[in-house]
């Protein structure tokens, strides 16, 4: 499975600056070692030390969030749509 990853403006140095980039997987920690694997450095961005999603980053396939389809084991569809999102804190 081939999919889209919209990638935020903070990590766009690790993709040299593409805003979309495509990496293949059937689920979503699938897709994040392709990312690794053509852009180094990015996963660690987006999954803490013990392998989990990190707290401040939320991560959509199509519309849906994957903290509530599965985490990492969230099944990518063909040409699925990814985005990760860092989360924005203010007032």
């Amino acid at each position: 499975m081939t999919a889209s990853v919209r990638i935020p403006t903070i990590l766009r140095t690790y993709t040299g600056g593409a805003k979309e980039v495509t990496a293949d997987g059937a689920t979503l920690a699938e897709v994040l070692d392709s990312l690794e694997s053509a852009h180094p450095g990015i996963k660690e961005r987006v999954v803490d030390e013990a392998g989990e999603l990190r707290r401040f980053v939320n991560v959509y396939v199509g519309d849906e969030d994957v903290r509530f389809v599965g985490g990492l084991d969230a099944k990518v569809e063909d040409d699925a749509k990814i985005s990760i999102i860092p989360a924005v804190a203010g007032g």
